[in-house]
Formats: C-alpha cells, structure tokens, sequence
C-alpha cells in the first residue's frame, strides 16, 4: 500500500473521532497509516492534537491527569489520503488507581508491539522542564524493541530564546549518553500553532512508506 512519492505539504480536512478501545484488539481494522500520541500526564497531548487538526475539542482536554484512560482513534482526512492519530493514556503522575495504571500499562506495551499499522510514535515532552526519567526511559524502551519514534516538544511558546536553547541542549546532552544521535526532534505550540507545518509534513511523507517491507 505503499504511495507514489507527492510534493511535502499536508493538509487536514477532515478529522473525526472513530472509537475508544480497551484492549488492542478492539481497535479498528489496521488499514491506514497511524501515529501513536504519548507522552507523561498534562504534557498538553489533547491540545497538540486539536491544533495539528484545526479543531477545538476533538480530542478532550482535562486538567486533571490521566484524563485519557483508552486507545482512541481519530481518521484524518478519509475520503483523501486517510490515516490516524492515535491517542494514547499518559504515563506517570495520572491520579488514577495503581491497578488502572498497570492495566494501562500492558495495553500500551501490546500496542506498540503488535499494531501492524504503526508508523511510529509521537513522544510528547514539555520543553519546560529538565529531562524527566520516566520520559527518557520510555524513549529507551522503545529503541530497544525496534519502535521507530519522534519527540515533539510542547508549549515551545513559553520560554524565551534563552531559554529555549538552554533547554534543548541539556535534554541533547543527556539524551546523548545513551543514544549514538539525537531523534528527530519538532518545538511546537498548540496555542500558536509553532510547530504544526513541520510535525504534519513530516507525517506526509512517512505515510508514503505505509505498507512497504
């Protein structure tokens, strides 16, 4: 299902919501390229994804962590060139039971492992903060099962220049003590929409490669 290679500029027409699943199995049938939103609890995930779609609320937003409990997912732009954001639970700090966490967990960790039509996952990371352990021991997770990745820094808009490039270089520095390189990496702002051309070119051409060995 792969696609002839097309000019990068992505648009969205079209977004929707389409179910929430409990267990992957439920999630629907893996026939369109999709990207898997995670990232530790209030990163600003719901905000991110209802910029990159030109809406308000598609995704819900909550100011309580761990708001996100199931899989969802969203079409984007199907009666064109579909494919899905997919929505996942957040990790760390959710104000949730520990056995609703575990639970989350080994839906997550079965996700990215048996999803066939995974295109690789979107980690969320607020560029506010210093590198947080959970975020970079995740990350590592996902290199050591073959899980292809990006990171997409959040809230971009609230730091000045300085800040920005502090930041940036101390979360290369100590990204760089385990990784040979840095992933690739994208600063984007929901309220601004810093970011979003980028993020969604990006996505463009990797869903060219849907369905190739």
């Amino acid at each position: 299902m792969a696609s002839s290679q097309k000019p990068l500029n992505m648009n969205v027409g079209t977004a929707s919501f389409v179910k929430s699943s409990a267990v992957v199995k439920e999630c629907p049938p893996p026939e369109y390229p999709e990207y898997a939103f995670i990232g530790r609890s209030n990163v600003g995930k719901s905000s991110l994804i209802n910029s990159l779609v030109n809406q308000r609320s598609l995704a819900k937003t909550s100011s309580t962590p761990g708001k996100t409990q199931l899989i969802n997912h969203f079409i984007i732009n199907e009666k064109s060139d579909p494919w899905y954001i997919v929505d996942l639970p957040g990790y760390g700090f959710a104000k949730a039971p520990k056995k609703e966490r575990h639970k989350w967990a080994d839906f997550i960790r079965e996700y990215f492992l048996f999803r066939e039509s995974l295109m690789g996952a979107v980690v969320l990371i607020d560029a506010r903060h210093t590198p947080q352990r959970i975020d970079l021991e995740f990350m590592e997770w996902l290199g050591e099962n073959d899980i292809p990745f990006i990171i997409a820094f959040t809230k971009f808009d609230k730091l000045s220049s300085a800040q920005r490039n502090k930041n940036m270089a101390n979360y290369q520095k100590e990204m760089l003590k385990t990784w040979t390189e840095m992933p690739m990496c994208f600063y984007t702002s929901a309220e601004t929409g810093f970011g979003k051309p980028e993020l969604l070119n990006f996505i463009g051409e990797t869903n060219q490669f849907f369905g190739e060995d």
